[in-house]
């Protein structure tokens, strides 16, 4: 019942009718489920850690999601492979 009620409050404040808010928050639950669900896939198979956590702790709606996405997983960071690479190269020389 307190759930009921919860959504009756926010209809009314919205001034909507319940089922209307409850349209509403299913539609941004799902958008903030699916975004939130490829950003993870993204990180882990990049085995960007850090990145994960904070995508899986932080709800924002889908917007750090989306910037993960589309802007800081493309970006070219160096890798600790490529460090230890270069590290070898100078050893070797």
């Amino acid at each position: 019942m307190l759930y009921q009620d919860s959504y009756l409050i926010i209809a009314d404040y919205l001034g909507v009718s319940s089922t209307t808010a409850i349209i509403l928050l299913s539609i941004i639950a799902i958008w903030s489920l699916v975004w939130k669900g490829l950003a993870l896939w993204k990180s882990a198979h990049k085995d960007q850690t850090v990145w994960f956590i904070v995508l899986l702790v932080v709800n924002t709606i889908g917007i750090l999601e989306i910037l993960y996405i589309f802007i800081f997983s493309e970006m070219k960071l160096e890798s600790k492979k490529s460090r230890t690479n270069l590290k070898i190269r100078k050893k070797r020389r």
